[in-house]
């Protein structure tokens, strides 16, 4: 396995370098916006960067399906299966700000085991390999060792569902219990949290492909990283609950006896 998740990395991070040019054109040049039938946006970028991103993936690694935002799934049954989201933070994206990423994750057999997130406005690229450790910019990065609640910083990201049950009151009472609070959002929190920066990433309303790579990253870099309910990820994953693994234990007991609908 170890020749194919070196192939894999390098695959990976050759796509995501080939949708960062893409970006960063249409960054310059500006897009048309275009409301999918969800009511969420899409834009010329989304899709010629999950084009090239699919084309060097299933190049490098034929055997492998695919499961792309913006064309679907061609195979969940596979083996390997890559999860894309080649624009992660559209929203961002079309308002001119830099909060919008890159997502390539690589399953094998339902698990997660390798992470590229691309940030190319931020200036930003973090990647991950199970069992190798995390890297940012090809320097290795560690959690913080956080361990009393007091002290964390937490961050939250689509917390919409969280307002609706008795988590909201949990998550205002963490909010009152802790140093500070922000809302990075999409992937930057998850950077922070791998490099030490922030303590807890909260969300609610995620997509497998928003945050699948960022999981193997935060792990990789000695964090916890699970559905709000302490629950494994997997396809059908809606919440994030990730943390330094003292400040996500805390977190997650709290969080329990409560609501919990997403």
């Amino acid at each position: 396995m170890t020749d194919t998740l070196d192939k894999a990395l390098a695959a990976a991070r050759d796509a995501a370098g080939a949708a960062a040019e893409i970006i960063q054109h249409y960054w310059r040049a500006g897009v048309d916006v275009i409301t999918k039938g969800d009511d969420t946006p899409v834009t010329v970028a989304d899709r010629e960067s999950e084009m090239a991103i699919r084309e060097i993936l299933a190049r490098a690694m034929p055997e492998a399906g695919i499961y792309g935002e913006e064309y679907g799934a061609d195979d969940l049954s596979r083996e390997w299966l890559w999860l894309v989201d080649p624009l992660d933070g559209t929203k961002s994206f079309v308002r001119r700000t830099p909060f919008f990423s890159t997502q390539i994750a690589l399953m094998h057999r339902g698990e997660l085991v390798l992470g590229v997130s691309s940030a190319p406005i931020y200036g930003e690229r973090m990647w991950a390999v199970k069992g190798r450790g995390a890297y940012l910019d090809g320097e290795r990065v560690q959690v913080a060792d956080t361990a009393a609640f007091s002290q964390a910083v937490i961050s939250t990201g689509n917390v919409k569902t969280l307002t609706g049950d008795a988590r909201w009151n949990v998550l205002g009472q963490m909010i009152r219990d802790s140093n500070r609070i922000r809302g990075y959002g999409d992937f930057c929190h998850y950077h922070l949290l791998a490099r030490g920066g922030v303590d807890l990433v909260i969300e609610s309303d995620v997509s497998i492909l928003d945050i699948a790579p960022l999981a193997v990253i935060v792990r990789e870099a000695g964090g916890v990283f699970t559905q709000l309910d302490g629950g494994p990820l997997g396809l059908e994953s809606r919440s994030i609950l990730a943390g330094t693994p003292a400040i996500h234990a805390e977190a997650l007991e709290r969080f329990r006896g409560a609501t919990i609908d997403g």
